[in-house]
């Protein structure tokens, strides 16, 4: 079954076509990092343009680079949320006019979903049950994965997704957006040990994360260097705000699996390719007897042949759409 993916909920466009979930014959991909990069991070309404005038000419690509026409695909797929409400609509919409105009399904696919998808296509022995940590720019979750299509989540952060608050720590240290990239390059000048930052631990849900006061650290030890004059080492607080995303992160996994039940564990979005998480998950898993899942790192970002791989789950277990699906900005991932 071949499926005609699109992924647009941030600043890049992405078109796919996989088959039967697990092979990847194209996977298109028009970032638009650099345009947003003048800005700080991601103008929605430019990212919206810019999808427009990027997913025809995409569509054309991904058909190309599989090397199939328009009536070889079985179906389509699209993320329909979350998102940028604006950027999710251009690609939905877009899948929409190609599922109807080829007359096929029409399969939405939540994002989060796609992300710990993406995994499938890198390990083909890899099935459910497992425990995913999905840490994006815009989510963090812990869940628990029952079934291609059955997932709840055990444990989500109280405020700031972790991928944001790299980019925000990346602008204080004066490294271009994206964060994730230039401050996990940055730590690697680093052992750490220099700045003592928060931990945060959310009463009555030792899973659940918050990443703000963090955020906030790294702004004031900042603002309180330039204001008397010291020195800041760049280096090491960038390797210790990577090492206390780090902590908050793996124990709650490693917890969270446990708690599930699951020997399974994978890593999903953006910021599972950021080195020192990397790290500390394999080492956690080898000393508690676990099975790691690290994406590589070509998917770890926004990609359409993870929307594809859901896709096809999804598609198995009933769940298309008709034409008046509509685009959520927020949206459950067990929804």
């Amino acid at each position: 079954m071949k499926i005609l993916a699109f992924e647009s909920s941030c600043d890049e466009t992405a078109v796919a076509v996989v088959e039967d979930g697990r092979r990847v014959l194209s996977d298109a991909i028009a970032s638009q990092a650099s345009l947003h990069a003048l800005y700080g991070g991601v103008v929605p309404e430019i990212a919206s343009r810019k999808h427009v005038e990027a997913i025809a000419a995409l569509t054309e690509q991904a058909l190309q680079q599989a090397g199939c026409t328009r009536g070889e695909i079985d179906a389509v797929a699209a993320t329909y949320a979350p998102g940028l409400i604006g950027a999710v609509l251009v690609g939905l919409s877009f899948a929409k006019s190609m599922a109807f105009a080829l007359g096929v399904p029409l399969i939405p696919v939540h994002h989060i979903r796609g992300h710990i998808a993406a995994n499938y296509l890198a390990f083909p022995e890899l099935e459910p049950p497992f425990l995913a940590l999905a840490i994006s720019g815009g989510n963090t979750l812990l869940v628990d994965v029952r079934g291609y299509t059955d997932m709840v989540i055990l444990g989500a952060t109280r405020d700031d997704a972790v991928g944001e608050c790299f980019d925000k720590a990346a602008r204080v240290l004066g490294l271009p957006y994206p964060g994730g990239k230039p401050m996990d390059d940055l730590a690697q000048g680093s052992k750490g040990g220099v700045y003592q930052l928060p931990q945060v631990h959310v009463d009555g849900a030792e899973l659940d994360m918050s990443f703000s006061g963090l955020k906030t650290a790294v702004v004031n030890l900042a603002h309180h260097a330039q204001q008397v004059g010291e020195e800041l080492d760049r280096a090491a607080l960038a390797r210790d705000f990577a090492q206390a995303v780090s902590d908050a992160l793996v124990p709650r996994t490693i917890q969270a699996a446990r708690q599930a039940g699951r020997k399974v564990i994978v890593a999903a979005g953006g910021v599972a390719a950021n080195s020192v998480i990397r790290g500390d998950l394999e080492a956690a898993c080898r000393r508690e007897g676990l099975k790691l899942y690290l994406p590589p790192l070509r998917l770890c970002g926004d990609n359409g042949a993870m929307i594809g791989a859901q896709g096809y789950y999804e598609f198995l277990a009933g769940h298309t759409a008709g034409m008046n699906l509509n685009a959520y900005a927020t949206r459950d991932i067990a929804e």
